[in-house]
């Protein structure tokens, strides 16, 4: 009788110990509880932080710590494993893909919405219609002035500004409008996006590069505040003057039916080997809720269909 209770005492405290150890752990969280570390494409912190509150005020033992980094930084994090998931403008390259093939890894990739690249100009800019060719002269210094996009415009040369030098915006002028021409040598980053707001307001003859999702949320205090600052530029394929209409703002409709040109996709990409919270985080990002944030905020959610509305006068 006495070695069974001792056996008993010995099992209550291996179970003990084997829950303290799962309470401080790597493998402590689920779903729905614990804690974790993502990184996050800073040019989708606003639409992120709705998501991040969101899920938490959901699942009251989950904690999501997002930190907001440009893209390089963002993707170096998942490959060193300094983060289990992470939310970007791309896909991962061959040569990330052969980093998780070494080590035995398949990430999982997730696209949850279709979101744009911004441009944006100072108030007294009369020049808010553009074209890809034009935007092409423009970001690889081949077009220096305004006057060369208008010649009775009453402004100088053109200041090109970024959020970040490594940022996501900055690769997608590089790969989709100049083809993987450089940027400018003057082309300068603004250190974060409301400075680039700020910087744009406060120059003439800049010309600024945002993720969408800092402008598009007409609920939003700090998308109302940029956009009484600047003018958003409208974007056409072709340069046609005569034809004002065929240039469109990254207005939802327009990203969801892609009139707009400077359309990319979002994703959550996952190296979690397990269902632990990354995977209900992306779950509930992917689901209905998540969908629906995305879709309020003015961006085009993946899973979800947009009702588009031509109103004819």
């Amino acid at each position: 009788m006495k070695n069974c209770f001792n056996l008993l005492l010995w099992a209550i405290f291996v179970c003990a110990a084997m829950g303290a150890c799962n309470r401080s752990g790597e493998i402590s969280d689920t779903p729905t509880s614990g804690t974790m570390k993502i990184s996050v494409d800073e040019s989708f912190a606003p639409i992120i932080d709705s998501h991040v509150y969101t899920f938490q005020k959901l699942y009251k033992y989950a904690k999501v710590n997002a930190a907001y980094k440009p893209e390089g930084e963002v993707m170096k994090d998942l490959l060193q494993d300094s983060a289990r998931l992470v939310i970007v403008a791309r896909q991962l390259t061959p040569t990330e893909m052969q980093v998780f093939e070494k080590i035995k890894i398949t990430p999982r990739v997730t696209k949850v919405a279709i979101d744009g690249v911004a441009l944006i100009v100072h108030p007294e800019n009369t020049d808010t219609l553009l074209a890809i060719p034009q935007l092409k002269d423009i970001f690889t210094g081949k077009t220096t002035s305004w006057k060369k996009i208008n010649a009775k415009s009453a402004l100088d040369d053109i200041t090109i500004v970024f959020d970040n030098s490594n940022s996501s915006t900055a690769r997608y002028v590089i790969d989709s409008i100049n083809q993987k021409q450089p940027l400018p040598a003057k082309a300068f980053a603004a250190k974060s996006n409301p400075e680039l707001v700020d910087y744009v307001a406060n120059n003439r003859n800049a010309i600024g590069v945002i993720g969408v999702n800092w402008i598009s949320d007409f609920d939003d205090s700090t998308a109302i505040g940029f956009l009484k600052k600047i003018k958003v530029v409208a974007v056409g394929r072709n340069i046609n003057p005569a034809a004002p209409d065929t240039y469109y703002q990254p207005f939802q409709g327009y990203l969801a039916e892609g009139t707009y040109p400077l359309r990319r996709n979002l994703y959550i990409i996952s190296r979690e080997a397990r269902a632990g919270l990354g995977t209900g985080f992306a779950s509930f990002v992917a689901g209905d809720k998540g969908q629906r944030i995305f879709l309020k905020s003015g961006l085009v959610p993946a899973t979800m269909p947009i009702r588009l509305v031509n109103i004819r006068e």
